[in-house]
């Protein structure tokens, strides 16, 4: 939203340095995200066009005589000679010169040159150039009452002049409006605030005879206003009008359009203009649709409603507008019109935001009609238009007699009762009821004390532009705005209860904590990928969610595993030199719907049938890590929390290499695979060597870790330990892993750890064979172990390899 300190100054004596300004706004709520000082534009001029001529040399050249007093030059009769590219000026016309040694706002200093072997003297200048718009086709032409010679912002007063760039949040409808921000910012300053009521002059017939309105959906349109304006001319809007729309983000279009587009920024009341000639007999009704009706907008687009979208209709129950979103083409007012048919209405708000919404139109009066427009401005509005089309129409306008005002169902006042110990408990600084209403009765909450309340309650009623506020609670956050949020000072809520991290909480934490002391780095891969990043990543089973609304066309789908993102962060880490990178995410992976009927969310919804369903994973990647590391980073973890997991090979896993992946089980429950990535994946995203890949649920492993968190300590044994080594030839169908089960369970007690440290396949083994190498630690906790006892449980764990596992010891 952006307004003009001299517009604000029509509503209330606003005075202090345009910094010191910006301040109270952004403290009121409404931050400046820019300021902007219009500049005197010292050296531009008001000339007199004197005289047109062609370039002798250039035909997209002429040559303009240019009267300024007290100025003589080349042109005819003395007057300043100007080379210029435009042609939409005429004899006699008044236009801006930038004269010799003027600095430009884009920095470019005017100075005599020849252009084709004519002199000029100076600049006749375009509004783009000035900065006082966007056009850059033609010369600004200037009206024809300005003082001729006279520095040019004086006189369109606009020099000095502030214009603030302001962020307005969702929730404050009140300061999509000039006059909002100037209520604001009056009451911060003490000083007094006023809308005027309009000056209108009723000539002509009633306008109910000319005119006639019908609400058939009170739900829909609680309030329609509408006059009635005659002898209108379709021209250009004054110079002043067109700049105060350009600065404020609109585009000048005639002097009808342009003067609705200044109420709308001016008092937040979007408003709509008929061609009274294309409606018959004058008649507006409102109404929802029944579906599959059908009308071509202002943007020359045909668009179909659906049943319950908002329609404005004529006699003939033709559509001639989209409620609160845009005007139909069949009303549109031209050139031709002579008579205008003003309408202004109040819109139920999600029924604007609904339609609008779904037909892609947002625009500044859809956006205001959303966010909750004022119905008791209505009259006020409906004349200040009357008002502002009669000052720019030479000749003036003729109004009918009267309004027509019609009635639907509009929300009753608010009224709350706020206590003065409420706001001195929720803001931390004690109000007394006096300074209650000191603050809020000038922003229009009008207070009143509540009867038989010895506390000093006060019964606060809401007025109509501020639909936002409902509770006690919103009336304390106006109240802190107008005090100031830095006066209020810094007080730590008391809550009855320490704040304190849930077990499962706690327990990721830990998980972050092993896996960054196993020497991982944490990345964060964005959530939404490629279409194409699965089936790179040699993910085809599994068909992703889409996104309605994608930022970017590579960002469509929404990931259902974590490998495509730190397979993207692995590549890139390699194609900067650094080839060993080992990194971990915990994060969520999506997957479709549940079935119909499920709701996860436990709020009795349908949410389960639309929403995808999210589940928390632990990916590592290690480039240049093989099988073997993953398998040792599954042990670290399943040791840290205390969990019995065990893995079982398989050869069919999406993204993992054929022989060297298996899947981990927790109980009964598969909760991830770990292994190596497939080659040809690797290969795909540039990564020339191995990469160990682990992806684990979450959840169930969480799970298990806290029922596990209450497990009994145990004493380090302080006996002396014992480590033999045992290989073994046993066939490619047994694991490594049910080999080394096998081994704890044979040696008991004693038998303390097993691991695997050589795998050999040769000439020297048969065929279908593989030798692993397996070093044991044996301890006891109350003695030394004798030879004879070490030598019982090596034998011990030889029989049970070799039978298990048709196995045999080199």
């Amino acid at each position: 939203m952006k307004v003009l300190l001299s517009w604000l100054r029509e509503f209330a004596p606003i005075e202090g340095e345009p910094a010191e300004l910006a301040d109270h706004l952004s403290d009121l709520g409404m931050a400046v995200e820019e300021m902007r000082v219009l500049p005197p534009l010292d050296g531009v001029l008001v000339a007199r066009v004197a005289g047109l001529r062609p370039h002798p040399e250039a035909d997209r050249i002429q040559l303009v005589d240019v009267e300024l007093p007290g100025a003589t030059g080349e042109g005819t009769g003395g007057a300043l000679q100007v080379c210029c590219g435009a042609f939409n000026m005429t004899e006699g016309d008044l236009v801006p010169l930038a004269t010799v040694g003027t600095t430009m706002p884009g920095g470019l200093e005017i100075g005599e040159r020849r252009l084709r072997g004519q002199l000029s003297q100076g600049m006749c200048c375009s509004a783009a150039e000035l900065g006082l718009g966007d056009d850059a086709e033609g010369i600004m032409i200037l009206p024809g009452n300005l003082e001729l010679g006279a520095p040019l912002m004086d006189q369109l007063g606009l020099a000095g002049d502030v214009l603030y760039d302001l962020e307005v949040n969702p929730n404050r409808p009140d300061a999509m409006s000039v006059a909002g921000v100037a209520r604001d910012l009056a009451a911060r300053l003490g000083v007094p605030f006023r809308i005027r009521e309009p000056a209108v002059s009723e000539t002509g017939e009633d306008i109910s005879t000319v005119a006639s309105v019908e609400i058939i959906d009170a739900d829909l349109c609680g309030r329609f206003g509408v006059r009635v304006i005659r002898d209108v001319s379709i021209g250009q809007s004054p110079l002043w009008m067109q700049l105060r729309l350009v600065l404020c983000g609109m585009r000048p279009i005639n002097a009808v359009v342009d003067v609705s587009n200044y109420l709308m920024l001016e008092l937040g009341t979007p408003n709509h203009t008929y061609d009274l000639a294309l409606v018959p007999d004058g008649h507006l009704g409102t109404r929802r649709s029944l579906g599959g009706e059908r009308a071509v907008t202002l943007d020359g687009t045909e668009r179909e409603m659906l049943r319950g979208d908002g329609v404005i209709v004529d006699r003939d129950d033709r559509i001639i507008g989209i409620s609160g979103v845009m005007g139909a083409e069949n009303t549109e007012i031209s050139d031709r019109t002579t008579a205008v048919l003003l309408e202004l209405a109040w819109w139920d708000r999600l029924s604007i935001s609904r339609t609008s919404q779904r037909l892609g139109l947002r625009s500044e009066a859809s956006m205001r009609f959303e966010r909750g427009t004022d119905h008791e401005l209505v009259p006020t509005a409906l004349d200040r238009f009357c008002e502002l089309l009669d000052r720019v129409t030479p000749g003036g306008v003729s109004v009918c007699r009267g309004r027509l005002d019609g009635r639907g169902d509009l929300p009753e006042t608010t009224h709350v009762s706020v206590r003065p110990a409420r706001m001195t408990h929720l803001l931390g600084r004690p109000f007394s009821a006096d300074e209650l209403r000191g603050l809020l009765d000038p922003i229009g909450l009008q207070c009143a004390a509540l009867d038989g309340d010895a506390d000093g309650a006060l019964q606060v009623t809401i007025p109509s532009f501020r639909p936002d506020i409902e509770t006690e609670t919103d009336v304390a956050e106006e109240v802190a705005r107008h005090y100031g949020y830095g006066r209020l000072g810094r007080t730590v809520p008391r809550s009855p209860e320490p704040g304190r991290l849930t077990p499962t909480q706690r327990l990721r934490r830990d998980l972050r904590r092993v896996l960054v002391g196993a020497g991982l780095s944490e990345a964060m891969p964005n959530p939404f990928l490629a279409p194409d990043a699965l089936r790179r990543a040699g993910i085809d089973g599994v068909e992703p969610v889409q996104l309605l609304n994608p930022l970017a066309s590579e960002e469509s789908v929404m990931r259902p595993s974590l490998l495509p993102g730190l397979l993207t962060a692995a590549a890139y880490n390699s194609s900067h030199r650094n080839d060993t990178v080992s990194l971990f995410e915990i994060g969520v992976v999506f997957g479709p719907p549940q079935p119909k009927g499920a709701d996860p969310t436990g709020t009795g919804t349908a949410a389960a049938d639309v929403l995808p369903t999210e589940t928390e994973h632990l990916g590592i990647i290690w480039a240049g890590g093989e099988a073997a590391d993953a398998v040792h980073l599954t042990e670290l973890i399943a040791t840290a929390f205390g969990l019995d997991v065990e893995l079982t090979n398989a050869n069919d896993i999406d993204a993992m290499h054929p022989v060297r992946a298996a899947v981990v089980m927790l109980g009964e429950q598969t909760i991830g695979v770990v292994g190596e990535v497939d080659p040809v994946v690797c290969e795909r995203h540039g990564l020339a060597q191995r990469c160990a890949w682990l992806q684990v649920n979450v959840e169930p492993l969480l799970a298990a870790a806290t029922e596990a968190a209450d497990r009994p300590y145990q004493l380090v044994s302080t006996y002396p330990s014992s480590d033999i080594d045992l290989a073994f030839a046993v066939p490619d169908s047994v694991q490594a892993s049910q080999v080394c089960s096998t081994l704890l369970a044979a040696g008991g007690d004693e038998l303390r750890s097993v691991e695997l440290f050589d795998i050999y396949r040769g000439d020297q083994l048969a065929s279908g064979t593989r030798s692993l190498a397996y070093r044991l630690r044996m301890q006891a906790d109350d003695r030394t172990l004798t030879d004879e006892q070490v030598a019982d449980i090596r034998q011990r764990c030889i029989d049970a390899v070799e039978n298990s596992h048709n196995a045999a010891l080199r």
